[in-house]
């Protein structure tokens, strides 16, 4: 039989059988009444809730839900097309901008160092010293009676070119990033030169570390310091003030002890057009008013031209 009918059978039988029950018990005279009827109450309890736990795990989820006494929110409207594009238009514009500014700032920085270098006066004030030997090789320098004279001399212009570069670009540049210094070229050099190209001086240190063997400094050093000296002694003589290495003969005349102040001297001897050249000196700094003779180190003669190009080159090279 079909649950459902069965069910339905099952209450039908019930029903009679509570009828019929107060004729039985009427005919029964050995039966309490008073416990029939405690009976007659346990089981109507009891069925009473048999039939509402049914009633209960037999009802549909949507009859124990909630009725929802709140209502949806409007559907948010979109805004129109010719409201939508434009700021979509402009918030892209506003994001590259500023990340391609972010990007570029380094870049621009640069550039305006580049166009806009410190004087050769502005440059002696520059380098700040970090150490008590970087002091001392300072005062060495500044404090010898051949940098007072030269200072003192309004034939000289006095300056650091090398703190003229940019200092994003110095870690391309040899003799003023490469090998500028703790036990290197300790301190930026100083140089002094003539508006006409015809002299130039400079004063550098050279450290331990510039050695090829040990306490005596590399001869290709001595040969860079030579060839960028020589060619800054003739750079103000040419058209555009820059010009690139031709051929440059050295003679080595004495070993180069590290760990002391060297002085490059220079003079431009002949001048054609792009062409220049130049001849010079590394020797040890002495005090020459006391009669003492600087030691040659290194002697050189170098031809200069200038490229075609240069015009392009001279806000890069100084």
């Amino acid at each position: 039989m079909h649950s459902v009918a069965r069910s339905a059978f099952c209450r039908r039988v019930a029903l009679a059988r509570w009828i019929v029950a107060p004729f039985r018990e009427a005919s029964r005279p050995s039966i309490n009444t008073t416990e029939v009827a405690v009976f007659r109450a346990q089981f109507t309890r009891g069925h009473i809730g048999r039939r509402e736990q049914s009633s209960i795990a037999g009802a549909s989820p949507t009859s124990e839900a909630t009725p929802r006494t709140t209502l949806d929110p409007p559907p948010r409207q979109k805004k129109p097309l010719y409201i939508r594009i434009p700021l979509t238009i402009a918030l892209t514009l506003i994001t590259f901008t500023f990340g391609f500014t972010m990007a570029a700032a380094p870049a621009l920085s640069t550039a305006q160092a580049l166009l806009q270098p410190p004087s050769d006066e502005e440059t002696l004030t520059l380098f700040t010293p970090t150490t008590e030997e970087l002091v001392t090789i300072e005062q060495q320098i500044f404090e010898h009676p051949l940098t007072k004279s030269l200072l003192e001399d309004e034939k000289y212009i006095a300056s650091r070119p090398h703190l003229k570069i940019p200092e994003q670009m110095r870690t391309q540049n040899l003799t003023g990033g490469t090998l500028l210094g703790p036990d290197k070229i300790a301190v930026p050099p100083v140089q002094f030169s003539t508006a006409d190209g015809t002299t130039f001086v400079s004063l550098q240190y050279v450290g331990s570390a510039l050695c090829g063997h040990p306490g005596i400094v590399h001869g290709g050093l001595l040969a860079t310091l030579l060839d960028e000296g020589l060619a800054r002694c003739c750079f103000p003589a040419l058209p555009n003030k820059v010009a690139v290495t031709a051929s440059l003969k050295i003679d080595y005349k004495a070993p180069c002890m590290a760990g002391q102040i060297v002085v490059l001297k220079a003079e431009t001897t002949k001048v054609e057009g792009r062409k220049a050249w130049v001849k010079g000196r590394l020797e040890t700094l002495v005090d020459e008013e006391k009669g003492e003779k600087p030691v040659v180190l290194t002697e050189g003669e170098a031809l200069f031209i200038e490229p075609r190009q240069a015009a392009s080159m001279k806000r890069v090279v100084t």
